[in-house]
């Protein structure tokens, strides 16, 4: 696809957990706990409030057209800052610290004073309906000649257990935001750039790791489309794929639009109540419902059903919006007859509409208030299908595909925070914040100083076991054992089944002294962290899992293996050493080290040689 051509432009926000002791606005600690290790809950209705030009954000106005009662979960690590029944405490210092750090290695330039600001949030994600943001730094450069326009420092929202119940244990943890401009031109540069800001990240060693701790939102349009915001795409893989299909999607709109426009299609004024046409519908979702109106769509015939991204249509996109009245979705007549509505039904429907071939009709049922609430918003969406691509934020599905989830927020969403005093960004303070080695560099480093290959130095340096690696070092252990280890023995054992998440540092460490100290052999280390996530400490693991075998003993052993394939040596000499290395190990079963076993075998063929 010639992105060039089409006007692809795309930007990526990027939010990332800091790693923090407390939260930004209490001292409650940032440590993630379990539903149901809760000690109490509460519930909330919210409603937004205006701003201070008198308007209330197109966004948050839509949330409110289905009230909706929240439910929220605390704990022993929670307080009343949470639940929105204390003023917010000061910023915390550690955690402004941690992005003005991001900012330094981004080149960006503070701000004079960081001054927290409202964002106004009713999805139920905040206790209060906002969500509390400030701006540390702007003006920023990306190694491919784009900018990081701006990067704010936010707070945490609170995590979605079910579609209205929210546990606040993640509510308050520090998080940045950082935003790149439009300066993006294929899916595989957004992704590329997306990787570069998340190893920056890593790079302070200050970010929480793990899933759901960064989340990427990217902004696309192409030439005559529109801006879309795409939220929460968590897997970097994806994100390319993501970007092609908003793409997708963006062209299969305004293909819809111009064949709309060929046709005269528009949009009729009011839904037909059509409820007495289905007694005894065999549809079991109509069978149910109180009320069924029907939306006629003149010149919509064909074009209702067709595929806008793999799995979605435009009949899908009129049904997320449907949905925001509290339906479950909508049935339209390019789909129709299937879900046990007949084609009897289907041609009396189109008769009492005064459908004819060009036409669509769609039905919604519900409730009398949600099926014309459901009703309206079909029609709000058909006739958006008539101007081509509607600016929306949208949210990832499965596979890279999205589904609407509200309009684009505007201004009037933002206000001050009068709560939080301003906190200056001196010169001083802003010199004195130091900049970390970037990870990339580290590995390069890693090759040059510790003979590591540039894979393994790679994988150690972008791994979560990198603090432990260099403590390892530190100690005097091996870096190949030391890298090996932890790369790659803990990724074998745990996709083994190995539970290795039981397995402490200290236990770790202590493994590979044991190694270093001769008491193990590197071979057996693998067996050792088998048994040490077991249960047993690692003293019993080296004793019983791996008893050690004496010099003596391992002479014995090969004797006996080389005794039985004598006439195998005699007829290979020297060349027997590689096979019968591997027959010897497998053998002692790592309680000797690979090397001992080699100069013994060597020296036990030159004997049997007569050299």
């Amino acid at each position: 696809m010639d992105y060039e051509r089409l006007g692809l432009k795309a930007g990526i926000e990027i939010h990332q957990q800091l790693d923090t002791e407390q939260k930004l606005f209490c001292r409650c600690p940032t440590a993630l706990r379990e539903a149901d290790e809760r000690n109490g809950e509460f519930c909330r209705y919210l409603r937004a409030t205006e701003s201070e030009m008198g308007e209330i954000d197109r966004a948050a106005e839509e949330e409110m057209m289905v009230m909706r009662r929240f439910r929220y979960y605390t704990y022993d690590t929670t307080c009343l800052v949470e639940a929105d029944e204390e003023p917010p405490a000061p910023m915390n210092p550690e955690a402004l610290a941690v992005a003005l750090t991001i900012a330094r290695l981004f080149s960006m330039s503070p701000v004079p004073q960081v001054h927290t600001m409202r964002k106004l949030v009713i999805d139920g994600s905040n206790t209060s309906g906002f969500q509390r943001t400030a701006l540390v730094a702007m003006g920023g450069l990306l190694p491919n000649g784009g900018a990081v326009e701006t990067i704010c420092l936010e707070e945490e929202a609170a995590q979605r257990i079910d579609d209205q119940t929210f546990s606040l244990d993640r509510l308050g943890i520090p998080l940045v935001e950082i935003t790149t401009s439009p300066c993006l031109h294929t899916p595989e540069a957004v992704q590329e750039t997306a990787e570069y800001i998340g190893m920056v990240l890593r790079s302070t060693g200050r970010v929480k790791r793990g899933i759901g701790t960064i989340r990427q939102d990217i902004n696309i349009s192409i030439r005559d489309g529109a801006r879309v915001e795409i939220k929460g795409v968590q897997d970097l893989d994806l994100i390319a794929e993501t970007v092609r299909r908003e793409v997708q999607r963006q062209q299969a709109l305004l293909a819809i639009r111009d064949e709309l426009r060929e046709r005269g299609a528009r949009v009729s004024g009011e839904a037909i109540d059509v409820t007495d046409l289905f007694k005894g519908t065999r549809s079991s979702i109509l069978k149910k419902a109180a009320t069924i109106l029907a939306v006629p769509l003149p010149g919509f015939a064909g074009l209702v059903g067709r595929e806008t991204q793999p799995g979605r249509r435009l009949g899908s996109e009129m049904a997320d919006y449907a949905r925001k009245c509290g339906v479950g979705g909508i049935f339209h007549t390019d789909e129709l007859p299937a879900y046990g509505i007949t084609a009897g039904e289907v041609a009396r429907l189109a008769a009492f509409c005064g459908a004819g071939p060009q036409d669509a009709v769609v039905l919604v049922s519900g409730t009398p208030d949600r099926a014309a609430c459901a009703a309206r918003q079909v029609q709000r969406r058909a006739a958006m299908a008539l101007e081509g691509v509607p600016e929306e934020t949208r949210r990832m599905l499965e596979g890279g595909s999205t589904a609407y989830m509200r309009p684009l927020p505007g201004a009037a969403r933002m206000y001050p925070e009068t709560d939080v005093f301003p906190v200056e960004i001196s010169e001083t303070l802003w010199r004195s914040i130091p900049l970390p080695e970037l990870l990339t560099e580290r590995a390069e480093r890693f090759t040059a100083e510790l003979g590591l290959d540039r894979t393994l130095a790679r994988q150690i340096a972008f791994s979560e076991q990198l603090p432990l690696f260099e403590r390892a070092v530190a100690e005097g252990c091996r870096p190949a054992l030391a890298c090996r280890t932890l790369v790659g023995t803990l990724r074998e054992l745990r996709r083994s089944g190995v539970a290795t998440e039981r397995l402490a540092d200290a236990q770790i460490l202590e493994v590979l002294r044991a190694v270093e100290e001769g008491r193990v052999a590197k071979e057996a280390v693998p067996v050792v962290l088998t048994a040490v996530a077991a249960g047993q400490t690692v003293d019993a693991a080296i004793e019983q899992a791996v008893p050690p075998l004496s010099l003596r003993e391992l002479e014995a052993l090969v004797e006996s293996i080389l005794s039985d394939r004598s006439a195998f040596v005699r007829e290979k000499g020297r060349a027997s050493l590689g096979p019968l290395m591997g027959v010897v190990m497998r053998e002692v079963r790592g309680r000797v080290d690979g090397k001992v076993v080699s100069e013994v075998l060597m020296k036990k063929i030159g004997q049997m040689l007569g050299e």
